[in-house]
Parts: structure tokens; C-alpha cells; sequence
């Protein structure tokens, strides 16, 4: 954080650590605490206004998350806080913007991982529309040649299962949720949703 000077960006650097840490043990408000000040001095310091803006987004501050995660992206020109920003307009029921973010995910089509995330905050924003059969068939598409499931292709499915039982296909729901328990039996609470549609 050169723009603070050598001494003030040196204390702004082991701010910017501690609240890392903070983060890390799931103390947002005390990371947010650390991050705030630093942001308000130097707001080029494009790290610090992602880690504040996943403070917010963990402390359900969605419009104050919005604010950083957007400066994040507009500093870095990156779609890698995509799926987080995307959720937190969700949450506002700003589903426009949701799908506009989703679209430029998607067209960057960044890692798998960070696809799927998005992928699934798009359904999210379709079903709390009542858009079930449009959400059902933005996740399954990309189910379909799962061959070696990593842990977003599960984070995926789980979320599919849900929706199908929302949609009261309870034969689907059971079969999705079985899936990801094969692959990982201990993943979530897929076993006990797996039994409660039996």
C-alpha cells in the first residue's frame, strides 16, 4: 500500500494480515473492524476491498458487500468474486443484475469451480422467481458428464436435488441426493435427505 507511505502502509499491511486471519477463524466483524479504516485511506488496495466486501457478504451486510466486491472488480477487472457479488444483489431480490453477472461469468468462463458457483446463485435467483423448471435445467445440463465429481460438482447437485423435491419430483430429488452421497458420503446432509424422501 504504497499510496500510505512506507511507515502507514506498513501498519495498513499487517492490518490487512490480521484481518485475514480474523477471516479465517470466521471473526468477520473483527475483520471487517481491521478493513474498514485501511479502505476508507487507501482505496486503490484492490485486496483490501475484496476482503472487506467478504466481511460484509459473511455478516449478511449485502449492500455494503456490493459496494467493495463491485470496487474489487472494477479495480482487478475480474469476474473471480462473481458468484458472492451475484448473491448478494440475490439476496436484495435484484435478480436482473444476477443474471447480468451471471452473463458475464459465464462468457469469461473462468475455472469450473467459479462457473459452477455462479451457475448455481443463477438458479437460486430463477426458483425464488418460481422458475423451478428453468433453474432444474440450468444445473442439470451441466450434471449430465460429471464423470469424476469435485466438490463443486456436488455443491451442484445437492442444490438440484433440492430444487427437484421443491418441484415434487421426489424420485429425482432421492436419486441426486444418492449420487452425491456415493461420491462423498458424508457431504452435507445429503444421507438424511436421501432417507427422508424414501
Amino acid at each position: 500500500m504504497r499510496a500510505l507511505g512506507a511507515s502507514r502502509g506498513e501498519k495498513a499491511n499487517l492490518r490487512l494480515r490480521d484481518a485475514a486471519h480474523a477471516f479465517e477463524r470466521e471473526r468477520f466483524e473483527e475483520a471487517r473492524a481491521l478493513l474498514k479504516p485501511i479502505a476508507e485511506a487507501a482505496p486503490q488496495a484492490a485486496s483490501v476491498r475484496e476482503l472487506l466486501g467478504l466481511s460484509y457478504y459473511r455478516l449478511g451486510k449485502w449492500s455494503d458487500a456490493i459496494r467493495e466486491l463491485s470496487a474489487f472488480r472494477d479495480l482487478v477487472r475480474t469476474t473471480e468474486q462473481h458468484p458472492v457479488l451475484a448473491d448478494c444483489h440475490r439476496a436484495l431480490n435484484r435478480h436482473r443484475e444476477v443474471e447480468e453477472l451471471w452473463d458475464e461469468l459465464r462468457d469469461e468462463s473462468p475455472a469450473p469451480d467459479l462457473v459452477a458457483e455462479g451457475r448455481i446463485v443463477m438458479a437460486g435467483s430463477l426458483a425464488d422467481r418460481g422458475r423451478l423448471a428453468d433453474a432444474i435445467g440450468l444445473l442439470s445440463r451441466s450434471q449430465r458428464s460429471v464423470k469424476h465429481p469435485q466438490v463443486h460438482h456436488l455443491r451442484q447437485a445437492y442444490v438440484l436435488a433440492d430444487l427437484y423435491e421443491q418441484a415434487g419430483d421426489m424420485a429425482r430429488a432421492r436419486e441426486m441426493f444418492r449420487w452425491v452421497m456415493a461420491a462423498d458420503s458424508g457431504f452435507a446432509d445429503a444421507a438424511e435427505r436421501a432417507a427422508s424422501l424414501t
